[in-house]
This record gives structure tokens, C-alpha cells and sequence, in this order.
């Protein structure tokens, strides 16, 4: 084989074993991702974890960021200040497209209580997603302290989980549109508000 085409399959290599993961997790919880059950679901030789990773441990790490980052982009978390009906919209239609996503962040953060080599990924998760909804408040011109972001995604984050175990995505929607105008309301009535 040659270089150019070992290349682009080590950049697939990676995200199918991540994928996997994913899928493994959402269907059989952590217990069931060994090597072999993540090559066979990934259609791959076992021998490419190591060779990607070096162990299981690794590659849930790396799953772990690597599903934060896609559900930051794919949840239009950058837009969620407006917390409006569209990005309710939004927020449904990734988690509907996608939830072995979310599924396999809410199984690493309760696995992180057994292991605690996965609790600072599990604190760097969190930490990923205030910071977003940080910054997604900073652009509207909102100034939030941390312990405020933290529950307004906490809000979101309960909400998701109910969406995923229990469905009824329009009551979701209610939700968080709810949540949206609770906020700004809130937020107009705030003496740091009329200050600026």
C-alpha cells in the first residue's frame, strides 16, 4: 500500500472506531465495548484500536471529546441564547439524528462515578459545554457568571436526557422555549441588565 492511500484510512480508521463506540455504547452501555465488539461494529482489525489508540481507555477518552465537540456544533449550542423556537427545532432534530451521541455522554458521565480515571473527562465535558453556553451569552451582549451557566445548561442537559428516555419532543419543545422566555424575562428584570 502506498502512503497516499494509508493516509485517509487512518483519518476514517479513527472515526469508524469512534463511531463504533458510540453505537456499542447506546445499544449495550459501556460493559460492551471490548476490542472485539468495537472492530467487528466498526468493520475493522481489532490490532487497529491499539495501533489508533493504545487501549479502550484511550479510545473512550477520545470518544468522549470527540462526541462533545459534535453535539457543541450539531445542537447549535453557539445559537441556544436565543432559546427560541427554532433552536428548540434544532436542538430535537440533532439529538433525533444523532442519539447515540448524547446517549454515550450521559453513560461515560455515571460510568466516571465507578472510574475515576474518567472523571476529569467527564469535568472537561462539562466544563466544554458551560463555556459554549458562556459564549453564546457574551454575544448577545448577556454577562452570566459561571454558576448561572451552569444551570442553564443543566436545564437543557436534564431536558435532553428526558427527550432521549422518554421521547414526547413537543413537550421538549415547550420546554425549552419556556426556559428561553423564563430567562429573558429574568434577564430584563436585571438590575446588571439595565446597567449596560
Amino acid at each position: 500500500m502506498s502512503n497516499e492511500t494509508e493516509r485517509p484510512s487512518y483519518g476514517e480508521g479513527r472515526e469508524a472506531l469512534m463511531s463504533a463506540v458510540m453505537r456499542i455504547v447506546a445499544a449495550k452501555g459501556l460493559r460492551g465495548v471490548t476490542y472485539r465488539a468495537v472492530a467487528g461494529e466498526a468493520g475493522v482489525n481489532h490490532n487497529l484500536i491499539s495501533h489508533h489508540f493504545g487501549s479502550i481507555e484511550t479510545l473512550l477518552t477520545a470518544t468522549m471529546e470527540w462526541a462533545i465537540q459534535r453535539s457543541i456544533e450539531n445542537t447549535e449550542l453557539a445559537l441556544f441564547a436565543d432559546l427560541n423556537e427554532h433552536y428548540a427545532d434544532a436542538l430535537i432534530a440533532s439529538v433525533t439524528a444523532e442519539p447515540e451521541v448524547h446517549m454515550f455522554q450521559f453513560e461515560m458521565l455515571l460510568e466516571a462515578r465507578r472510574r475515576p480515571e474518567l472523571q476529569e473527562t467527564s469535568r472537561r465535558l462539562y466544563a466544554n459545554y458551560v463555556s459554549s453556553v458562556h459564549a453564546a451569552l457574551q454575544s448577545r451582549g448577556i454577562e452570566a457568571g459561571e454558576d448561572l451557566c451552569k444551570a442553564i445548561f443543566a436545564s437543557l442537559d436534564g431536558l435532553m436526557l428526558q427527550f432521549l428516555t422518554m421521547g414526547d419532543p413537543a413537550g421538549i419543545r415547550s420546554a425549552v422555549v419556556q426556559l428561553g422566555q423564563l430567562m429573558a424575562t429574568s434577564m430584563d428584570r436585571s438590575p446588571e441588565h439595565h446597567k449596560s
